[in-house]
């Protein structure tokens, strides 16, 4: 980003020297990568002059010999512009000056003329593109006045690194306003808001005040129809239309502005739309109105295949995923991006429409790098600007197009505007700058800062209420964002103190969370597992292997834009085919039995927004593509033990994987069940009779049990049983931490065992809860230790067998205490369903 340094002191002059402002800014967090000074290296060599007569050359038919009055006295100069004539004022390089290229003015004969100094044209003096004649300037100057008072010969510009945080210093007026916070100098109100536009321009044209006022004959509305057909794409859609437009060169001031920012002029209107930019940070486009079929303009998605002719002269062919405008005829340019030649403006324009819209950054970037494309304009809206700079556009566009290219603005504008962004006042705490920053600065100072750089402030008691300017809007959204804010312009390189903030220093340690993860992790390690780290990238045919329907959420990945192959072009939905997969490759490498877990993050559909600079629910902002929960899966298949002289082991299966899940919750201080949960169906890659959803406080939060035998074949895994939960809900109900102490009672407890007869689709953790609930406090552990169902038992039922122990802190229990709350218990089995056996 280049900022002409006389362009950034119409609004703010700081009283420093270009190279002071430069070190202060870097100070302040505003990179200035380098100081250049344009024009020629002698600028004072450099002075008006005035034609007093021009005769031709005696011995050349295309030269000129000029008498030019430069204020020292008449001077005879040899020139062959064909537009040199007499009365002109001119800028003339006086023997000894040296041009921008290097060429140095000397006094010569020219065809047996003497020639003593050189009347310059535009691009000589690198102030435009114009070379087929010499710069004539407007009266007023006096000869022999050094042309730098007049023209930027020896502009000095500022050439910043502007950060993707900071698109504030992608407008002139954003530089000026923090040049005003570094120095203290004062800030000119904004030019969309009745400040300067340019030099000798009015300042405030009353008829164009106000963009809703009446200003013309016709309506922006009646001329014009934006259709937005993606809001997400294109938040905001801004336009309006001017008659009368004469089209032409740009004024010397303005080419010259544009030539020191590193742009070329082309025409005024064209020129305007780069102004208003540099000045804004608002891109904007013109449209020959004309040209426009109907006045209607489209902004959608693009076809795959469908090609543009831009005004770069080259064509570019757009996909599905890159936003179009569109006429009734086809493409009239590339959202973000560029505009069509189909409608630009050209020396026959008369009537004009400009556009300045927000448009979707994520999507402009990977845009600009599909097409291998980059603008001024796309560089901006890559880092995502806010809806509400379209506004102020519009407003500079319209003083200019009045002042320079004596259009008449159509009255209104065309404004299609999505819900814009929540704006929510930051609460700053008079205390929370000196904590972080280890300086002392009031509340005062605080708020003179902040409204300094723009920003919104009330007092709130002791305390700070904050309000974001649209160009800050993404940078600060915390409080901690404007202790930076306050901190950055308080000089802190010479205010902090020379000691330590006070306090013992504190070694960095995990999070809650990150230990209990790890404690997890150890669980599981414990019981003799091995940790695996597999891809998040895995195969789509993943899902089919798993028996996932395609109406399954978890069928709907999410697709790689440049994978590293098929096999691993979609995001992982579930741990359980990656650890599947490395248990398959440990069998075959000759492991007699594989016990592995891993922990990692999984990507489902129907992400939310996020937290931080670009969240938030609004047009835009794009939804991130994927949920990305922390999971949990663990995998067993083989015998549990080696084989030895003491016999064959038995072989893994769902109790034993299920004591391991319950022994990694017991180290968390929680519990899980597994039980059958209503609405919830089978896992299509589990066993139906031997599997079922783990339960934590009575929601699901994962599935255990033996993999689904056909999933099995497809893995080679005979036998292997499985679970996967949500790491995050496990920990969230963890009371590691929250314990609390309670004394070995001294007395012994007291057992009896029931049977009790069920329906066969009874859930013993069901009958569990009932006895539970009925024993009370004497009542301290219940367990099942049978399941019958066959002869002596109806059909259609099961006996389960349960052991219940109890026991008070107190005392030894008599059968007279413990009977009252045995016949509770029966009595609630039988409300509940549930037979006395025996």
């Amino acid at each position: 980003m280049r900022v002409p340094y006389e362009w950034m002191a119409d609004y703010c002059d700081p009283g420093l020297e270009p190279r002071v402002l430069a070190e202060k800014m870097a100070m302040t967090g505003t990179e200035v990568e380098r100081v250049v000074t344009l024009g020629p290296p002698s600028a004072e060599r450099f002075v008006i002059g005035k034609v007093l007569e021009v005769e031709k050359h005696p011995d050349a038919d295309r030269l000129n010999v000029c008498q030019v009055d430069t204020g020292d006295g008449e001077r005879t100069i040899v020139c062959g512009a064909p537009n040199v004539a007499a009365g002109q004022t001119v800028v003339v390089a006086l023997p000894g000056a040296v041009m921008p290229g290097g060429m140095k003015i000397k006094q010569a004969k020219l065809r047996g003329v003497e020639s003593n100094g050189m009347i310059c044209s535009e691009r000589e003096l690198e102030l435009g593109e114009g070379h087929d004649g010499i710069l004539v300037l407007g009266d007023g100057p006096a000869p022999g006045t050094p042309a730098v008072e007049l023209l930027p010969l020896a502009e000095p510009v500022l050439e910043l690194e502007v950060t993707p945080n900071r698109t504030d210093c992608f407008g002139i007026y954003g530089v000026a306003r923090e040049a005003h916070a570094i120095s203290g100098a004062g800030l000119a109100a904004p030019p969309w808001d009745g400040g300067p536009i340019g030099p000798g321009l009015a300042s405030e044209p009353d008829e164009i005040d106000r963009l809703d006022d009446p200003v013309g004959e016709e309506s922006t509305a009646d001329r014009v129809r934006i259709v937005v057909q993606d809001d997400d794409l294109c938040p905001r859609f801004t336009a309006r239309g001017y008659t009368d437009v004469k089209v032409g060169p740009s004024p010397l001031w303005l080419k010259a502005r544009l030539i020191a920012a590193g742009m070329r002029p082309i025409s005024n209107v064209v020129d305007i739309t780069n102004y208003v930019m540099w000045l804004t940070g608002q891109p904007m486009h013109a449209y020959d109105l004309d040209l426009v079929p109907e006045g209607e303009l489209i902004i959608r998605r693009a076809e795959n295949g469908e090609k543009v002719a831009a005004l770069d002269g080259s064509e570019y062919e757009l996909n599905d995923r890159m936003v179009a405008v569109a006429d009734r005829n086809g493409l009239a340019g590339i959202g973000g991006m560029m505009g069509g030649s189909v409608s630009e403006v050209s020396e026959s324009t008369t009537t004009v429409l400009m556009e300045a819209a927000n448009w979707n950054g994520p999507n402009v970037l990977r845009t600009s790098r599909d097409l291998g494309l980059r603008s001024e304009a796309s560089a901006r809206f890559e880092k995502q600007l806010h809806p509400d700079l379209t506004l102020r556009a519009q407003a500079v566009a319209a003083r200019l197009m009045v002042e320079i290219c004596g259009a008449t603005p159509m009255t209104g504008l065309v404004d299609v505007a999505a819900t814009p962004p929540l704006e929510k006042p930051i609460r700053l705490r008079s205390g929370r700058v000196e904590r972080v920053l280890g300086m002392a600065i009031s509340t005062d100072r605080q708020a003179e800062a902040l409204t300094m750089l723009g920003f919104g402030v009330e007092r709130d008691g002791e305390d700070l209420l904050v309000s974001v300017p649209p160009d800050r809007f993404f940078d600060v959204t915390r409080e901690i964002d404007l202790v930076e804010e306050v901190g950055r312009i308080s000089d802190l390189d010479r205010n902090l103190p020379a000691t330590l903030p006070s306090g013992a220093g504190r070694p960095g340690g995990l999070s809650r969370q990150q230990a209990l993860q790890r404690r997890a992790e150890d669980s599981l390690r414990e019981s003799g597992f091995d940790e695996m780290v597999g891809w998040s990238f895995t195969d789509p045919a993943e899902t089919d292997r798993l028996r996932l329907a395609e109406e399954d959420p978890r069928s709907s990945t999410v697709r790689l834009a440049n994978p590293l192959s098929e096999d691993q072009s979609v995001m992982r939905t579930i741990l359980l085919g990656s650890v599947l997969g490395a248990a398959q490759r440990n069998l075959a490498r000759g492991a007699d039995r594989v016990a592995l877990f891993e922990s990692g993050r999984v990507y489902l559909p129907a992400g939310e927004f996020g937290p931080g600079p670009l969240g938030g629910d609004f047009p835009g902002n794009t939804r991130p593509p994927s949920n990305e929960p922390q999971h949990l899966c663990a995998v067993m298949v083989g015998p549990i033990d080696p084989a030895s002289w003491r016999g064959e082991s038995g072989a893994t299966d769902f109790f034993a994987l299920k004591g391991v899940l319950e022994h990694l919750a017991g180290g968390l201080g929680t519990s899980v069940t597994v039980e059958q949960v209503p609405g919830i169906p089978a896992e299509p890659f589990l066993h139906p009779g031997k599997s079922g959803p783990v339960v934590l406080d009575g929601r699901p939060i994962g599935w255990i049990g033996e993999v689904h035998p056909s999933v099995a074949a497809e893995y080679d895994l005979e036998g292997a049983v499985a679970f996967e939960i949500a790491l995050a809900d496990l920990l969230e109900s963890s009371k590691v931490g929250e314990e609390s102490y309670a004394d070995f009672t001294q007395f012994p407890p007291v057992d009896r065992d029931l049977a009790v007869l069920v329906d066969e689709g009874t859930h013993a953790a069901r009958v569990v809860d009932t006895v539970e609930e009925a024993g009370g406090e004497l009542l301290t552990s219940v367990s099942v230790f049978d399941v019958y169902s066959g002869e002596g038992v109806g059909e259609g039922q099961k006996s389960l067998a349960l052991r219940l122990r109890f026991r008070a802190p107190d005392r030894t229990l008599s059968d007279e205490e413990i009977e009252p709350v045995w016949q509770a218990i029966i009595d609630a089995l039988a409300e509940s369903g549930g037979t006395l056996r025996g």
